[in-house]
């Protein structure tokens, strides 16, 4: 693709140019602790103090970040949250499951479910994409599967109980919303995701708050007799977690770089300093959109509108990806359309780690290519 030849002014830049929706960006302060603590970390086993010391920091720093209640547990496991989907079938969903469907991820999951054989055809309630359905209670159901923010869509849904007097678990996927959306824990019974977001680590980890109902039915169906892969036993996290390691060997840098952000979160002013930063930006961004008469948020029901994955479409006479491509010239990056939408979108991650300036200088930098083109 030949783009036109727009420079954008260097004093209309972000400084740091990264608003990918995962991988995301990490911050450099995080990153030098890492280069300060190599030497005693990196290349050591995983089973001694110095890593222990690294899952705890996850595991307690968690704990605090969300005010988990008595009896909540944090739970660590290597695979992201994809591997996490597999071990839900095996361990957290007895017989059936219903699946709010409303993206990419959403409908992986569903899918993920009926494929196992053990389990009977979940019930699915699917919406187009930009929009979320509602799940209802549905007799015969012992989960509901929802997903807290669509990260292909950038549409957030609410996390709350289907059906509040019933014994079915709530298993929420939460990998883009995690740490930037602020919910009730007693609402969900796994609420699960990834550090490559909010909590600006590296990918391939996955970690779960689970109520005590989510460890009683993982020990009820364990003495069952149900078999699981021991990476995906929920049983061995669990018991694993108890000495703050993970049953294989994990990235000890992508733990050491979410300890520090968690720490940073946490000193910051936790889960609600988090919300508000990131509903801040996402404001900004869905105003400007609003104000462009070439532009306008996907999602259009603002109560649905992610204030951590944030959608603008743009009109067919502006090429997103002209203009991804210019900014991509100049150190802006990751800000196209999720692949399989197939949208003229940009979409653009509001995370805790990205500055509120940097937002506003993206809006800024986009007006300047617009405008030339």
């Amino acid at each position: 693709m030949s783009l036109p030849d727009i420079t954008v002014p260097a004093d209309l830049l972000p400084v740091d140019g990264r608003f990918g929706c995962g991988p995301s960006k990490i911050r450099q302060e995080a990153v030098e602790a890492l280069s300060a603590a190599a030497p005693a970390l990196l290349g050591t086993s995983h089973r001694r103090p110095a890593v222990k010391d690294q899952v705890r920091r996850v595991r307690e720093g968690l704990d605090v970040f969300f005010g988990l209640p008595a009896g909540y547990e944090v739970l660590l496991g290597n695979g992201g949250a994809t591997l996490f989907w597999d071990a839900a079938a095996h361990h957290l969903i007895e017989r059936r499951s219903a699946h709010a469907v409303f993206g990419e991820f959403s409908t992986k999951f569903a899918r993920a479910v009926a494929g196992t054989p053990w389990l009977e055809e979940p019930v699915v309630v699917e919406s187009p994409p930009g929009t979320h359905p509602v799940l209802e209670p549905v007799e015969g159901v012992d989960a509901y599967a929802l997903t807290h923010c669509e990260t292909s869509t950038g549409v957030a849904m609410p996390v709350r109980r289907p059906d509040p007097g019933g014994d079915a678990l709530v298993l929420v996927d939460a990998t883009s919303a995690a740490g930037g959306i602020a919910f009730d824990p007693v609402d969900a019974d796994a609420y699960y995701f990834s550090p490559q977001k909010c909590f600006a680590s590296e990918g391939g980890l996955w970690a779960a708050l689970c109520s005590p109902a989510a460890l009683d039915r993982v020990a009820a169906i364990a003495a069952s007799g149900r078999h699981a892969p021991a990476t995906l036993d929920l049983t061995v996290a669990r018991d694993n977690a108890a000495s703050d390691q993970t049953y294989n060997t994990p990235a000890v840098a992508t733990l050491f770089l979410m300890a520090e952000q968690l720490d940073w979160m946490n000193g910051q002013g936790g889960i609600a300093w988090a919300a508000q930063s990131c509903l801040a930006k996402s404001s900004h961004l869905y105003g400007w959109a609003q104000s462009r008469s070439w532009a306008a948020p996907f999602v259009a029901d603002p109560a649905q509108r992610s204030p951590v994955v944030c959608t603008v479409d743009l009109d067919d006479g502006v090429a997103a990806d002209i203009v991804t491509g210019i900014l991509r010239r100049h150190g802006v990056v990751d800000i196209e359309a999720y692949r399989k939408l197939g949208r003229n979108q940009l979409r653009i991650a509001t995370f805790p780690a990205i500055d509120h300036a940097d937002v506003e200088a993206l809006t800024a930098c986009v007006d300047h290519v617009v405008g030339r083109l």
